[in-house]
């Protein structure tokens, strides 16, 4: 098994001691992401630009592992306020295409930087 991490300047850079993906042979595991401007490390402001760039982040680091957000087969999403949930739903679907990942969706008390949502994935490349 070869394990390689995955950098890109598209998206926020690590906060911590990880890696914004790591390649497993044609596994990808993308590290959470909030909605950090990538460009600023700033968190954009409120639900609906927060989920956005929670989706971009991912699809920039998706890219740079060599795929696309149709290669995630596992979407875990993390929401401070599961009221949020029907909103992540709509802005979900105009970034995923059937057969939709699966995924499950948790209420957490806070998140780092305290953002609003999280969202990590699991890409399988071919």
């Amino acid at each position: 098994m070869t394990r390689q991490p995955v950098h890109t300047t598209a998206a926020p850079q690590a906060i911590g001691t990880y890696s914004q993906a790591v390649r497993c042979d044609d596994t990808v595991y993308l590290s959470g992401q909030i909605g950090l401007d990538p460009a600023s490390m700033q968190m954009v402001e409120g639900i609906d630009a927060q989920i956005r760039r929670v989706f971009d982040n991912l699809k920039a680091v998706a890219t740079a592992a060599g795929g696309s957000l149709d290669d995630c087969v596992k979407v875990n999403v993390y929401l401070t306020d599961l009221g949020h949930f029907a909103k992540v739903n709509e802005i979900m679907a105009t970034y995923f295409r059937e057969p939709y990942p699966a995924r499950a969706a948790l209420g957490v008390a806070s998140l780092p930087r305290n953002a609003l949502v999280e969202v990590d994935a699991v890409m399988q490349l071919g």
